[in-house]
């Protein structure tokens, strides 16, 4: 076997450093440690005096329960995304303190544990029982934009008995089988209930002690993660040994705004970021991979539908076709994975075709995206840091795995990350790897992390719960199987004359699919 090179330690699985094809043994479980303050007192939240003319029997009592849950939001190391987090953990602490003194404890995933992996959930379970399973009754986990209201979540609560196994949440359901969820439930898929974590979800703490257990004897398999949501209700559901979710009504995904929320506990403050002007065009480098073969019937598409919407753009192609035109990188077309093409695209990104633009997109020939919108949501970025954006994928991250974007729905660069990127040593381990986890392996190597947006799809709408999609305006779709890609970007990714400035709702047909 060769010898691992320097700098390559945290390289998994296959990586290549420095054109050396490194095996790596499958990787060790590892324990995820829950690097919290326990201790109400040093948590340093400004937080408003209560004057005891305030206070009342019904309040301190609220106040208690409180204290019993745990609330986990599903944060990100971005500065972004980071910020949205911090200021959703003081709402939470403010509206606590206005029942009375005993604040919950918040936690925030990427300051939980600073392996990656932490995102998935479950291999915190073990961590969550020990700290919490004597002293709590509910752990609440929730997204950076879900908004709270503590006393209706707290009478939403109230209504189950803490001391049984609760999955609650708002259900989710496949109205097809689609190929995300690997099929499951073919005969049919509306039958199994999947919770929306934009809505938050809850688990009592006798599950959470349950599923402790189950994981120190059957640790998790080095497996993808694909649709996190999707496989944390199967894992609980454990084939019918466990519970399903149980929907609740009063955790919702409707606009904070919208008159249909009085009754909810849960509301949704997002839908498409605008922190600022969008990018200009001219910031935007569009990479399209395609070959010689797909010329004719997908490039087309491009043609028709998003390409006006880019300022910069080449198709990257095993054949030189001046109708595109195409550009020949003299790299081989190959018939999956496609990593050499790739890094040659960023070769060319960062020293040929456009030395000083700060963003780079890269997208497969039938992707359909929207780069006007794409301009509003990388407005609450910095380029000068090192971002690699999309939606994110996994792989083995229970046992010490690695995340990645999945590079169907479009992978985008801050420049900074590409050249950090090309000065290390890591490259593709064969001209056919799979680009997207060799990207993956690389900069978990380097310890930038993957950002994820669940605005970017791998897959086609349809693949999707309406529901899930209803609280979205999308960035991107993947693939042309089986649907009109024309009509699929008219319906749901044009700009059209109902998209506001600030990035709110945009007037869907959905019926037309």
């Amino acid at each position: 076997m060769a010898r691992r090179q320097p700098g390559c330690e945290r390289w998994l699985l296959l990586a290549a450093c420095a054109h050396v094809l490194v095996l790596l043994p499958p990787p060790r479980s590892r324990a995820f440690a829950l690097n919290v303050v326990l201790d109400d007192a040093e948590d340093t939240t400004e937080l408003p005096v209560l004057q005891k003319s305030e206070k009342s029997g019904t309040m301190s009592k609220r106040s208690r329960e409180l204290k019993e849950i745990v609330f986990v939001i599903q944060s990100q190391s971005n500065s972004f995304h980071s910020k949205r987090a911090e200021d959703l953990k003081r709402d939470i602490l403010k509206q606590a303190a206005d029942l009375g003194k005993e604040l919950p404890i918040v936690l925030l995933i990427h300051e939980i544990d600073r392996h990656e992996g932490a995102w998935t959930i479950l291999p915190l379970m073990r961590d969550f029982s020990i700290a919490y399973g004597r002293n709590s009754s509910w752990i609440f986990f929730c997204e950076e934009d879900t908004r709270i209201q503590v006393v209706k979540l707290l009478e939403t609560l109230g209504r189950f008995d803490a001391s049984k196994e609760w999955f609650l949440g708002k259900a989710l359901y496949d109205e097809e089988s689609t190929i995300i969820h690997h099929y499951a439930f073919a005969e049919n898929p509306t039958v199994f209930k999947f919770p929306d974590f934009a809505a938050g979800w809850a688990l009592s703490i006798p599950l959470v002690n349950k599923l402790a257990i189950k994981l120190k004897s059957e640790p998790l398999k080095s497996d993808f993660t694909i649709d996190l949501k999707h496989e944390i209700a199967l894992y609980i559901w454990q084939k019918g040994d466990g519970p399903h979710l149980t929907p609740v009504p009063e955790f919702c995904t409707d606009d904070v705004n919208s008159y249909k929320v009085d009754q909810c506990a849960t509301t949704f403050s997002n839908f498409l970021p605008l922190c600022k002007e969008p990018v200009k065009k001219e910031d935007v480098f569009v990479a399209v991979k395609t070959c010689r073969k797909f010329h004719g019937d997908r490039i087309p598409v491009v043609k028709q539908t998003w390409e006006r919407e880019a300022a910069l753009i080449e198709y990257y192609s095993d054949y030189a076709d001046s109708s595109i035109p195409t550009i020949d990188l003299g790299v081989p077309n190959t018939e999956r994975g496609h990593c050499g093409k790739t890094f040659a695209i960023l070769e060319r990104f960062l020293n040929h075709s456009s030395p000083r633009t700060p963003w780079l997109v890269i997208v497969d020939d039938d992707t359909l995206i929207s780069i006007f919108r794409l301009r509003k949501l990388l407005s609450c970025y910095d380029p000068n840091e090192a971002v690699f954006l999309g939606e994110r994928y996994g792989y083995g991250l229970g046992t010490g795995g690695y995340s990645y974007i999945t590079g169907g729905g479009g992978m985008v660069f801050s420049r900074t990350a590409v050249q950090k990127l090309l000065a290390s040593k890591c490259r593709c381990y064969s001209m056919d790897a799979p680009d997207d986890m060799v990207l993956g392996m690389c900069f978990s190597g380097l310890g930038i992390p993957i950002t994820h947006s669940p605005l970017f799809h791998q897959a086609r709408p349809m693949d999707y719960p309406k529901d899930y999609l209803s609280h979205q305006i999308p960035i991107s779709f993947h693939k042309h199987w089986n649907i009109d890609p024309v009509k699929v970007y008219f319906t749901w990714l044009a700009p059209n004359a109902e998209e506001v400035l600030n990035g709110k709702k945009v007037g869907y047909n959905r019926e037309d699919l």
